[in-house]
């Protein structure tokens, strides 16, 4: 059997290098997927691996879906495993993306995918962190970690972040670790850091819960280092990204099994397009569409051939 192909889905970014770094965890992906191969996944070759961005560069998603179906020769019900890379349930992991892929089901009659679930909150996430925050220097003992995660209009995906945050204080002997955003919600990550130095704070290492370069891990070390130039008395770094390395890669490929054994475990008991949250209580059902890509010619955002519903839950 042939192993069903693999598209790796990002957000995208203008920074060049972050664009870069997500085209070389896509080759490191495709570099490793050969351990897939009867492994769970009852094929007995590799996946064919491409990526693709929801928008602001390219490729796009219909780049990577083209690739791989000019790959599978002749025509039928190609069968794709689609895995988003984001690090919690947002709109683009619950909305931007499946759009995307309805898209291209309206482009490609027949094709049919399977969803993975986001990359987080999992162990190996867990240990990339610790690892940066052990590279600033800064021993566990005495030290407080902001986490900075990417910041949402979904309580579910904030909410997120802070389990995170939680599970990274768990026994690994930081002093605490707190939560924090670097946009659309609150606690900034001057407010996080005002409230570890008021707690006693005397080094912090701010860790971007972040994968690639970009706008908000500039905007996370520049708020970073503002904060810290006026209060001296505070010993205050921040840690590397988790960036392009064989553990990500391992959790793509990871994600990847589950979505062909039917192993997806998401979580929809708090989701904001299911359940009547508060503050987001206008969110419940509405038709998602995928994220407006440039590169996209065909594209209309608001286009209704290409919305998806998301089903409301019980009540």
């Amino acid at each position: 059997m042939t192993a069903p192909p693999l598209v790796v889905v990002g957000h995208g970014t203008r920074s060049a290098e972050g664009v870069e770094q997500f085209l070389a965890l896509t080759a490191r992906v495709r570099a490793r997927a050969g351990a897939v191969a009867g492994a769970g996944a009852g094929a007995g070759s590799a996946p064919d691996v491409e990526g693709g961005l929801i928008e602001l560069a390219p490729p796009t998603v219909g780049d990577a879906v083209n690739r791989l179906l000019g790959g599978l020769g002749a025509p039928g019900r190609p069968v794709v495993v689609v895995v988003p890379l984001v690090l919690a349930a947002a709109g683009h992991g619950k909305g931007d993306i499946p759009a995307s892929m309805v898209r291209e089901q309206g482009r490609h009659p027949g094709l049919t995918y399977r969803y993975g679930r986001p990359l987080g909150p999992h162990p190996v996430l867990l240990d990339l962190l610790a690892a940066r925050v052990e590279e600033t220097g800064a021993p566990r003992e005495g030290t407080h970690v902001v986490l900075v995660g990417r910041g949402s209009s979904d309580p579910d995906a904030n909410a997120e972040i802070a389990k995170v945050a939680r599970l990274l204080w768990e026994g690994r002997g930081y002093a605490g670790v707190e939560p924090a955003f670097v946009s659309l919600t609150e606690p900034s990550v001057p407010a996080a850091l005002d409230k570890v130095r008021l707690l006693g704070a005397r080094r912090v290492v701010v860790a971007p819960y972040l994968l690639f370069p970009g706008v908000l891990p500039d905007r996370i070390v520049a708020q970073s280092l503002a904060w810290r130039s006026e209060r001296p008395d505070v010993d205050v770094r921040v840690a590397g990204l988790l960036g392009d390395c064989d553990e990500l890669a391992g959790l793509v490929l990871t994600r990847y099994r589950e979505a062909i054994d039917g192993h997806i475990r998401m979580n929809c008991d708090t989701c904001a397009y299911r359940v009547a949250m508060p503050g987001s209580t206008d969110k419940v059902g509405r038709p998602q569409t995928p994220h407006h890509h440039p590169d996209e010619p065909d594209h209309h955002h608001d286009r209704p051939s290409i919305a998806v519903q998301v089903a409301a839950g019980p009540r």
